[in-house]
């Protein structure tokens, strides 16, 4: 029998972030974004007094469409919040790439689980949704207080799992 799961939040609270993801990706100058930027560098736009977007209100007119598009299902408050107990790399700039780098981990598990939630309402065998419920268990290491729990073997090979079980389910539709 496949344990009981709790999910953490999979939705974006930006006001429990660190402005994560305004630092953490590069940018690219295009359609999508108006400037150039490197990974591991704060966007230009994040005001100086706090982790706010100097411009969030026209981002669009501006030419930040990836920004408007971007949803981190809630990796970004969990990194903010579990990993690092509020921490912010503005407060310890020696946090940023670690932070960063945990975005990038918990990022793709936060997608994955928002899939798997969705796909457990979706009309399937009881079998297909126990190991949908086994993979979301699988991804929600317990106790997870460190960047490390969730590169586990276990954990990423589950996160490798999840396109071909969303895949499976097709029959089933």
């Amino acid at each position: 029998m496949t344990p009981p799961v709790t999910l953490p939040s999979l939705t974006d609270d930006c006001s429990q972030c660190a402005a994560l993801c305004c630092v953490a990706y590069p940018f690219d100058a295009d359609e999508d974004f108006a400037l150039l930027k490197r990974a591991d560098t704060p966007c230009p736009n994040l005001s100086d007094s706090c982790l706010n977007c100097a411009i969030h209100d026209d981002l669009l007119p501006k030419g930040f469409g990836g920004c408007v598009a971007y949803q981190c299902a809630g990796a970004g408050q969990r990194v903010t919040q579990d990993l690092f107990d509020g921490e912010t790399w503005r407060d310890d700039p020696d946090l940023l790439e670690h932070m960063t780098y945990a975005l990038r981990v918990l990022r793709p598990i936060h997608e994955a689980l928002l899939l798997l939630q969705e796909a457990s309402h979706l009309p399937i065998p009881d079998s297909a949704k126990r190991q949908g419920r086994f993979l979301m268990a699988a991804l929600c290491p317990e106790d997870a207080k460190s960047v490390h729990d969730f590169e586990d073997p276990e954990v990423q090979d589950a996160l490798a799992d999840v396109p071909a079980y969303l895949q499976s389910l097709a029959t089933f539709l």
